[in-house]
């Protein structure tokens, strides 16, 4: 898929689901709950068991858009290609990969904290650039940043719940990453995925109520993405 529509993607969805866990037998189930709820844009760490091949899985729903996490090096950038992945997501901001990508057409989104980390991403090729970790006032973070730069696309993936969705998007968010507060750990550990499945269904609600877009129906069933 072209960058460009990646783009408008995320400019339309506005939320992704991240996955990090160190269970195997919980990674394609919780996935297909938090689909099943509504997420259209989804992250597999590459913390992950079998993160790759899930990427190769999951990208292969025209509906959906799969990107790779927690890449740290051009090695990994490579691999999450050849596995389908359509973006690309790091903790940091590494100045190789950014470069990598961007010759290589994929969308990348690089951690960043501060104002000059950010400026820094953008200026090397960065499409949108992460928030991470979260400050403690998040959406008064996110409005002080976009004063001066309002041509950066922050992306928080930290600190994001269906309660404060509607303030960090209202403050200038390009959108908003949920990891634990979706994949709850003990609820992957019980394999409790009709949690997962109800806080994907409240999340996507949430953002898109702020967002002023129009609510997509949730699935009824887990969409089947492994065998």
């Amino acid at each position: 898929m072209e960058r460009s529509r990646i783009l408008e993607a995320f400019a339309s969805e506005r939320c992704s689901a991240i996955l990090r866990t160190n269970r195997a037998d919980a990674v394609a189930p919780a996935m297909e709950a938090a689909i099943s709820g509504g997420f259209r844009i989804v992250e597999f760490t590459l913390t992950t068991p079998d993160a790759l091949r899930h990427i190769r899985d999951f990208s292969r729903h025209d509906e959906l858009l799969v990107g790779a996490g927690t890449v740290l090096s051009v090695r990994e950038a490579e691999a999450a290609l050849q596995a389908g992945a359509s973006f690309v997501v790091s903790p940091v901001t590494d100045i190789e990969v950014i470069g990598w990508c961007k010759a290589n057409h994929i969308v990348c989104i690089p951690g960043t904290y501060t104002p000059t980390e950010m400026l820094a991403a953008h200026r090397a090729g960065a499409d949108m650039v992460k928030l991470f970790p979260a400050p403690a006032d998040l959406p008064g973070y996110i409005r002080a940043c976009k004063g001066p730069l309002p041509f950066l696309r922050i992306f928080p993936t930290n600190g994001v719940t269906p309660e404060n969705a509607a303030q960090v998007l209202a403050a200038g968010a390009f959108g908003v990453g949920f990891v634990n507060n979706l994949f709850a750990p003990e609820d992957l550990a019980a394999g409790r995925y009709t949690a997962v499945y109800e806080r994907a269904r409240a999340m996507v609600a949430a953002v898109r109520a702020a967002a002023g877009t129009p609510a997509a129906p949730a699935a009824p069933q887990p969409l089947a993405a492994h065998h």
